[in-house]
C-alpha cells in the first residue's frame, strides 16, 4: 500500500466518523421525539397506521364509520380540536360523492410503514431506520471516493443529507420512506445508465419502475418523480426506435404501475375509482405562478439544493464525455424541469415539498459521478479504482 493509498484510507475513515457523528446526534434527538404534536397530518398518518393493525390490509378502507373503537376521539382531544367527540370533523378527512364515504385524503404507504412498528411508539423507529439507512448510503458513497476532494466534497453531502432527516424531514412523517427510496432509487439509476452490463439493465429497469411507484403510495406528489423516466424512455425510442427501448420503457412502465397498486386500490375502495382523488379541491389547485412561491423556494434550503442539482448537470454536460452518465443528467434535468414546472406553479410552499426531487437529483449525480470511468484529463470525481 502506497502511502497515498494509507492516506485515502485515513481519510475516509475521518469522512465515515464524522457521518457517525451525526448520525449517533439525530438518534439522540429523536429519541426524545412526541407523537403528539397536534398536527392534523400527524392524525391521519397514525389512523391509517391504526386500521391497518386492526384490519390488516382492509385497512385501505378509511371510512369514518370504521372508528367503532373511539380512537379518533381521544386524538382530536388531544389536539385541542372543540370538536373532538364528533368524528365527522376529524381533520384531512373529506366525503366522497362516488361512494358517499368521509375518507382520508392520503395514500396508504406512510400508514403502512408507520403500522409495523407497536402503538404509541411508531415514529420513532421510523425515522431511526430510515436514518440508518441513509447513513449507510452515504458510507457507500465515501467508499467509491478515490480522491481527496471526492470524499470531502462526498462526506460533506452525506452529513447533510443525515442531518436533513431531522429538518426538514421530521415536518412529514410521509418524508421518512421517501427519503430512503429517493436515496435508493438514486443509487439504482447511475447503476443502470452508467455501470449495468446488458444482461442487469432489464431487472435494474424493473426494480426501478416499482420503487418510484412504490414512493407514490407515501406521497401523491412522488408521481412526479417517474416524469424524468418516463420521457427518457419516449424520447430514446423516438431517437432510435430499437426494440430494446420498447421493452425497456413497457416494463419500466408495467412496473411502476404495480409500485403504485396500493394507492389505485385505496382510491378505489375510497373514492370510487383508481383514479379519482381523495384530495378536496383546495389541494388540486390549477397552476398559477407566483413570485412570491419562488422566492420562498430560492431563499430555503430546497433552492440551494436545486441549484446545485442545476449547476451539477450542466457541469457533466460540458465536460463528461460518457455516454452513461450525460444519460443520468439528462433523466435527472428532464425530471427537475416537470417537477419544478409543477411545484413553481403550486400555490401552497413547505419546507420540504422539493426536498424529494432535489435528494433524487443530487444523490443520481453523486453515484453517477463516482461509479463513471475517469477519462483523460477528468478532474470530476472518478470511479473507485479497482484496488480501492
Amino acid at each position: 500500500m502506497t502511502g497515498r493509498d494509507r492516506a485515502m484510507r485515513y481519510l475516509k475513515v475521518l469522512g465515515s466518523l464524522g457521518l457517525l457523528a451525526i448520525l449517533v446526534s439525530n438518534v439522540w434527538s429523536m429519541s426524545h421525539w412526541t407523537e403528539a404534536r397536534g398536527i392534523n397530518d400527524d392524525f391521519c398518518y397514525l389512523r391509517q397506521a391504526h386500521l391497518f393493525q386492526r384490519f390488516g390490509l382492509g385497512g385501505l378502507d378509511t371510512d369514518i364509520s370504521r372508528d367503532d373503537d373511539h380512537y379518533m376521539a381521544p386524538k382530536m382531544k388531544e389536539m385541542g380540536k372543540p370538536t373532538w367527540n364528533d368524528p365527522t370533523t376529524a381533520p384531512c378527512h373529506s366525503v366522497m360523492p362516488a361512494t358517499n364515504k368521509r375518507v382520508m385524503q392520503y395514500p396508504p404507504g406512510t400508514g403502512f410503514v408507520l403500522a409495523l412498528f407497536p402503538q404509541g411508539f411508531q415514529v420513532i423507529p421510523l425515522f431511526v431506520l430510515a436514518t440508518v439507512a441513509i447513513f449507510g448510503f452515504g458510507l457507500l458513497a465515501i467508499a467509491y471516493s478515490v480522491t481527496t476532494l471526492s470524499i470531502l466534497l462526498t462526506s460533506a453531502f452525506a452529513d447533510l443529507a443525515v442531518y436533513m432527516m431531522i429538518n426538514p424531514t421530521k415536518a412529514s412523517y410521509s418524508m421518512a420512506p421517501t427519503m430512503v427510496v429517493c436515496t435508493l432509487i438514486g443509487f439504482l439509476t447511475a447503476r443502470l445508465f452508467v455501470k449495468a452490463p446488458q444482461r442487469h439493465r432489464v431487472l435494474l429497469t424493473i426494480l426501478l419502475g416499482f420503487l418510484i411507484g412504490l414512493a407514490v403510495n407515501f406521497r401523491v406528489a412522488n408521481l412526479l418523480l417517474s416524469a424524468g423516466y418516463f420521457l427518457f424512455f419516449a424520447f430514446a425510442f423516438l431517437g432510435s426506435r430499437k426494440s430494446e427501448t420498447v421493452v425497456e420503457g413497457g416494463l419500466f412502465g408495467i412496473a411502476f404501475f404495480a409500485g403504485i397498486a396500493p394507492t389505485l386500490i385505496a382510491n378505489t375502495i375510497n373514492a370510487g375509482g383508481p383514479l379519482t382523488t381523495t384530495y378536496t379541491e383546495g389541494d388540486a389547485a390549477p397552476p398559477s405562478f407566483d413570485a412570491a412561491v419562488l422566492w420562498s423556494y430560492l431563499t430555503d434550503l430546497q433552492g440551494v439544493l436545486l441549484v446545485l442539482a442545476v449547476a451539477w448537470i450542466v457541469l457533466i454536460l460540458r465536460t463528461r464525455r460518457g455516454e452513461g452518465i450525460r444519460q443520468v443528467a439528462f433523466v435527472t434535468a428532464l425530471n427537475l424541469f416537470v417537477n419544478l414546472a409543477f411545484f413553481l406553479s403550486h400555490p401552497v410552499v413547505t419546507p420540504y415539498y422539493t426536498i424529494p426531487i432535489a435528494m433524487l437529483s443530487l444523490w443520481s449525480l453523486l453515484f453517477a459521478s463516482l461509479v463513471q470511468p475517469a477519462e483523460a484529463g477528468d478532474d470530476v470525481v472518478p470511479r473507485q479504482a479497482a484496488t480501492a
